[in-house]
């Protein structure tokens, strides 16, 4: 198939508000495509590739660049295989590689195709076909329920290979997806409460439990051997022997559990987000960063338990099974109540203790793997700091001619100037996007192929999780899951927030 046709039913897609036709026009396209060209095409138009994160950033694409192609003479097969081709580059030379790689492809590519790979290999494809309403198109193309599509989907991990078995084999392919030992199942995730009162409005009674910043697992295990899935699936056992140790310690032959594991201070407390993350780097010498940082399970679900699947049954069950054979220090502490005062009160106690907040989860849900619904719900207050944008970015893909990924800066009263605290081009409708760029060419100051440098005039508001030690930037900090919440046309540069305040709330000295 050529990639043109892809290129046009993604257009399409984009085109179109309505949830049916999007449907019937990924399904058009789906009936006619077969054998890996199924995987590949099903992963693009839901957003991401075959080969998973492959690391292309937009420096690679800029530097990519190339004229159009006059002619759609691209197959999907060569635009797979060149991604193959660069996710196994590695090593010395390798950048250089991969920009000669992408130059190539981009040059047999016409401009809207160029557009399309951009968006994809970028993360910014964004055309509406969202995973719902791909298990909706895979259903009418293959004549299957998009239930039975959307449950094999939840124990396969993934979706590319349930649509070619679905689309090649009909429901007898699905046969294969079951919960099994040694296969992890994506996990379960939440939607966002505004607060504690939301959640209850929502649930009714329920289950609430410490929210911890650590590295999600799942662990598989038959009598002795254990493997350690990471949140994306992948397979991280030998960075974490400590896991596999308390695993083998559990009073249960055969389980799959799932919670997060965190590097803890002596006093108890969790260590930042990237300091944890530290124990699943690509090269490490395992016992020396063990001793450093070891790191402590905190289980809060179980999925299969002593050769029977339990993900079927209500959370409650699952926990109280959990309960039975889990020491209850890696037990996610736990709550169950209606009233918002108590569980406000747990809130609170989550928040002193270092923890993110609470989740909040229905007491007779199902594990919904892989989904997002509303049954699991994050309670996370958030944070807001009033930073000066000190440069931008031009943008890729539908982003291309505006200014959008922001440099970040907090006042520095000390040493003079702004600390650089990171970049985001997240939160940015449209508009937005049409005003700042307007607005920020007024204040350049120089610029570069890539980066218009500004006076420092223009305050944002800027929404974050959390502030983590980064050697990225020169001020030793970053700003984690940053937006852009409004502008601040109120506030001149003297009136944003001081480096030295985010210090203090990093807990570091000045």
């Amino acid at each position: 198939m050529l990639l043109a046709d892809v290129v046009e039913t993604s257009k399409r897609v984009a085109e179109t508000t309505r949830r049916i036709e999007k449907i019937d026009v990924l399904a058009a396209l789906l009936r006619r495509i077969e054998g890996e060209e199924i995987e590949t095409v099903v992963a693009w138009l839901s957003g991401g590739t075959r080969q998973g994160r492959i690391g292309i950033g937009y420096a690679v694409l800029r530097d990519a660049a190339a004229p159009p192609a006059l002619l759609a003479r691209l197959e999907v097969a060569d635009v797979d295989r060149a991604l193959d081709d660069f996710a196994a580059l590695e090593g010395r030379g390798s950048e250089g590689r991969k920009r000669e790689l992408l130059h190539s492809l981009f040059a047999r590519a016409t401009e809207p195709e160029q557009r399309f790979l951009t968006g994809l290999l970028a993360g910014e494809l964004r055309q509406g076909a969202l995973e719902g309403i791909m298990l909706e198109a895979l259903a009418k193309a293959s004549c299957v329920s998009a239930e039975r599509i959307r449950r094999a989907v939840m124990l396969a991990g993934e979706m590319a290979g349930v649509a070619r078995a679905v689309l090649e084999h009909g429901a007898e392919g699905l046969a294969q997806y079951d919960v099994r030992l040694f296969r992890p199942v994506q996990p379960m995730l939440a939607q966002t409460a505004e607060d504690v009162a939301g959640a209850l409005r929502d649930l009714g009674k329920a289950a609430f439990e410490f929210k911890f910043d650590g590295a999600r697992v799942q662990v598989h295990r038959s009598g002795d051997d254990v493997v350690v899935f990471s949140r994306s699936l992948n397979n991280v056992t030998a960075a974490v022997p400590e896991i596999v140790q308390a695993v083998r310690a559990l009073p249960a032959k055969d389980l799959i559990i799932d919670g997060e594991v965190l590097s803890l201070t002596p006093e108890g407390r969790p260590q930042p987000f990237q300091v944890t993350m530290r124990r699943f780097g690509r090269k490490l010498d395992v016992d020396r960063i063990r001793a450093e940082l070891p790191l402590t399970p905190f289980w809060f679900d179980l999925l299969y338990l002593d050769g029977q699947s339990v993900i079927d049954e209500p959370q409650e069950r699952r926990f109280s099974a959990l309960r039975e054979i889990s020491p209850g220090q890696n037990l996610a502490p736990y709550l169950v109540t209606d009233n918002p005062d108590d569980a406000v009160s747990f809130l609170r106690e989550a928040l002193e203790r270092g923890h993110e907040g609470l989740m909040a989860k229905a007491a007779g849900s199902a594990y919904a793997a892989g989904a997002r619904g509303q049954s699991w719900l994050k309670i996370k207050p958030a944070r807001a700091l009033d930073l000066v944008v000190l440069a931008a970015e031009w943008g890729h893909g539908r982003r291309r001619g505006w200014l959008s990924n922001l440099h970040l800066g907090a006042r520095d009263v000390e040493k003079g100037g702004f600390a650089m605290l990171g970049k985001t081009f997240k939160g940015l409708t449209d508009e937005m996007l049409a005003w700042q760029t307007e607005r920020l060419l007024a204040l350049e100051l120089a610029r570069d192929e890539y980066t218009v440098y500004v006076r420092p005039e223009l305050v944002a508001e800027i929404v974050f999780n959390e502030i983590q030690v980064s050697p990225r930037y020169p001020s030793g900090l970053a700003l984690r899951f940053a937006r852009v919440k409004r502008y601040r046309q109120d506030k001149s540069a003297a009136d944003s927030d001081t480096f030295q305040t985010v210090q203090k709330l990093a807990g570091m000295s000045s």
